[in-house]
């Protein structure tokens, strides 16, 4: 039987909703159970589908994992990807910020895309370099309004992400959660966001000292002002 245009057009939006759904539950499963300790069989049982539509739609259970990482990589990049409109300081402002929110609301998903996930899979790991690539690109455009940067440039940048992974992997450690409690004294978004970016500021100082083509973006600019980042700390204005 031959499907109309119309009929073509439903199926595969059905099919195209499924496999979100079928992401969604992937997403919530691995977040309390590892890589290993799940079986097709088990991610079926869960999701209320036969395991032969697991294999329909991501051909292997890794195959499936994989689908789960790249749509958590798709969602930071977006958050992260910043208003192209907004001047460039507060680009990045943005940038850092939306960047802490997915990692607050996603904390397994974060961990993954950080760390690679299945131990030392090449696949996954590709998938978090293009991310951080991607966020390196983002803070570059926003600090000398474009991504091409020098390589002393680019590996200082590299090195203050590596920090701010590294942070932010402790920071949500500490949120607390199901059978723990929330760390006391532990900084809210925004003053982890405003001690990031004054870290980032001095790492952009440090590169103008060893490349002086890219100068850092003038201290009064913005949120790389100073008083600006220090007010969401201080409550100073």
């Amino acid at each position: 039987m031959n499907l109309n245009h119309g009929q073509q057009r439903g199926t595969i939006e059905r099919s195209q909703v499924r496999r979100a759904e079928l992401i969604a539950t992937g997403r919530k499963l691995f977040a309390d159970t590892s890589y290993d300790a799940l079986s097709v069989d088990d991610i079926a049982k869960q999701a209320g589908v036969a395991k032969g539509l697991i294999y329909y739609y991501f051909t292997s259970k890794r195959g499936y994992y994989l689908a789960i990482v790249e749509d958590s990589v798709a969602e930071l990049v977006a958050r992260v990807g910043g208003d192209a409109d907004l001047p460039g300081a507060e680009r990045v402002r943005r940038t850092i910020d939306g960047y802490l929110h997915y990692a607050e609301h996603h904390r397994a998903a974060y961990r993954t895309i950080v760390t690679g996930g299945v131990g030392s899979d090449a696949e996954v790991l590709a998938i978090r370099d293009a991310v951080r690539e991607e966020l390196v690109a983002a803070i570059a455009e926003g600090a000398y309004g474009h991504r091409g940067l020098p390589p002393v440039a680019r590996l200082a940048l590299v090195g203050w992400l590596s920090s701010v992974e590294g942070i932010t992997l402790e920071w949500i450690g500490g949120l607390g959660g199901p059978g723990g409690t929330e760390v006391a004294g532990r900084p809210d978004r925004a003053e982890l966001g405003a001690m990031l970016v004054r870290q980032l500021r001095a790492t952009l100082m440090v590169i103008e000292e060893f490349v002086p083509e890219c100068p850092a973006p003038p201290a009064t600019e913005g949120p790389f002002g100073q008083c600006d980042d220090l007010a969401p700390v201080t409550g100073s204005s």
